[in-house]
């Protein structure tokens, strides 16, 4: 191999994973166990040094690098899906296939609200195989604790004040819907810069002019 070819290859590798990927993986794994566990609470990710491709965020990135492999049907919001070094950089480090419907979507990723289809769009799983739903990582500008909606069920003591920013003017209303299906339903990990969030499909909303 001469060496203008390798330096070609190298210049298109994508960027690198985690620097300790047992290590960071199952520290991303406890924080988002941690974030579904306890609906509306802020978890903070740590440690993380990952450079991804722009528009991806490092919360955002560890999550799919820690939950995403070659049996996790993967959908992109029309954004992502026209990237190729986000393409690139998901398939080198995860080997997901990437589908074209969010109903065939294991997880779903999106990176601006806005990008966001219709809640009743991903799969809500079947009575038989409610876990064969997607999971979708939304990723947000600000994860608040204490003010917006207000969250209840399994989790919350009583109840949890939660906001997203920016939120879709539906959002919280279909997810509202979203819990009438339990326990089929959707659940989303929201990604912020450096901290994710969770809201499984057990999780009631009341507050919605919020």
């Amino acid at each position: 191999m001469s060496t203008q070819t390798a330096t070609s290859i190298f210049a298109k590798a994508p960027a690198p994973g985690f620097a300790d990927p047992v290590h960071n993986a199952q520290s991303i794994f406890r924080s988002t166990m941690n974030a579904l566990a306890q609906p509306g609470t802020v978890q903070q990710l740590d440690d993380l040094t990952l450079t991804p491709p722009a528009p991806l965020s490092v919360a955002a990135t560890a999550l799919v690098l820690t939950l995403c492999d070659y049996d996790t049907p993967l959908w992109l919001d029309p954004a992502l899906a026209a990237d190729e070094s986000v393409k690139n950089y998901i398939r080198f480090h995860t080997a997901a296939p990437f589908v074209e419907s969010p109903a065939d979507a294991a997880f779903a990723l999106v990176s601006n609200t806005k990008l966001l289809p219709a809640i009743a769009s991903f799969s809500a799983g079947t009575a038989e195989y409610p876990d064969r739903s997607t999971t979708i990582i939304l990723m947000v500008d600000e994860l608040t604790e204490d003010t917006g909606v207000t969250l209840k069920g399994p989790g919350i003591k009583t109840e949890k004040q939660f906001s997203i920013t920016p939120a879709p003017a539906t959002f919280w209303q279909q997810m509202q819907d979203n819990s009438t299906l339990y326990p089929l339903g959707i659940d989303v990990i929201f990604a912020g810069a450096n901290q994710v969030a969770g809201l499984p499909r057990s999780t009631k909303i009341t507050g919605l002019e919020a």
